[in-house]
């Protein structure tokens, strides 16, 4: 009697935070697509590869968001492959962010310091938002943490963008957004490994 009424507590319970999860996971990819669009066309017209990165890792995140809506519901394993599935995608992009800042660092691109500042403010915005909408989830499966973990890189990543337009305006220089892209490369990589880590421990059979 008493472990059945534990069974559907634990069950109600579960499915309250599903549904909590859900609703965070829809915000999140809203927010993201919305900022993809605005970061690439600031990125672009301003000539930053800091922001360029950026716009990337918020149409990565939104895709990342709508794939966690996708397995929601589903077994920890598949929960598990998709994690796996977006761990490599964060490193992929990583990867990416690196081998851009190799070459804006050779071409001696000078950004648009004012743009990347009221651009980035606005990034930051959306990614403290989107980072306590899901703070809740940060303990979860696999599939929570990825999705926390995406969104305080973001957030990190739009700090470190904010210093590198102050950098650039101090400077004259393009340098300070080369480096703002390379840590985000990196912060996107570690990202990578914590989310693989995580998932393909979770796909291990038990012993």
């Amino acid at each position: 009697m008493g472990a059945g009424c534990c069974q559907d507590g634990c069950g109600t319970l579960a499915a309250k935070v599903s549904r909590r999860f859900r609703r965070a996971l829809w915000i999140a990819l809203a927010i993201n697509a919305i900022m993809f669009v605005v970061e690439i066309t600031a990125g672009v017209a301003a000539g930053s590869s800091s922001l360029q990165a950026d716009a990337l890792d918020f149409l990565g995140d939104a895709a990342n968001y709508g794939l966690s809506l996708f397995v929601l519901g589903m077994s920890l394993r598949h929960r598990a492959m998709a994690s796996v599935l977006k761990g490599f995608t964060m490193g992929a992009f990583g990867i990416w962010v690196m081998l851009a800042t190799v070459r804006h660092l050779f071409d001696g691109t000078v950004p648009e310091a004012e743009t990347m500042g009221a651009v980035g403010v606005a990034a930051l915005i959306s990614n403290v938002t989107v980072a306590l909408v899901l703070y809740a989830f940060r303990d979860g499966d696999s599939n929570m943490r990825s999705v926390w973990i995406c969104s305080r890189n973001d957030a990190v990543g739009n700090v470190a963008v904010l210093a590198a337009a102050g950098g650039v305006v101090a400077t004259g220089a393009g340098w300070p957004d080369v480096a703002v892209a390379a840590i985000m490369a990196a912060l996107a990589l570690s990202g990578a490994w914590q989310v693989l880590r995580h998932a393909l421990s979770e796909l291990r059979p038990a012993p």
